[in-house]
């Protein structure tokens, strides 16, 4: 199944297709809270929510402190360029 344009607004793909660009970006499904969702990167790890209006992104330990770092952005954000913010780190 081929992803909508990514300059498509996330608003605007079915949870199927989104669920498929979370897993193509090496994102890892929780299988008892299925809006919850893990990524690892060798600099940070990540949660991603599946809120009803935004996607939110808590960067784990990624603050100078040590603190949680969280981000939330709106499903009309096309596919790209949440990709770019997401997927670049904290």
């Amino acid at each position: 199944m081929d992803l909508p344009s990514p300059d498509t607004p996330l608003y605007n793909h079915p949870l199927p297709k989104i669920e498929q660009w979370l897993q193509e970006n090496g994102c890892q499904q929780n299988l008892e809270k299925l809006h919850c969702w893990w990524v690892e990167r060798p600099a940070w790890k990540a949660e991603l929510l599946l809120d009803i209006d935004q996607l939110t992104v808590r960067y784990v330990d990624a603050g100078v402190d040590g603190t949680d770092i969280q981000r939330s952005f709106k499903y009309s954000l096309t596919r790209q360029d949440l990709e770019a913010v997401i997927f670049s780190g904290p």
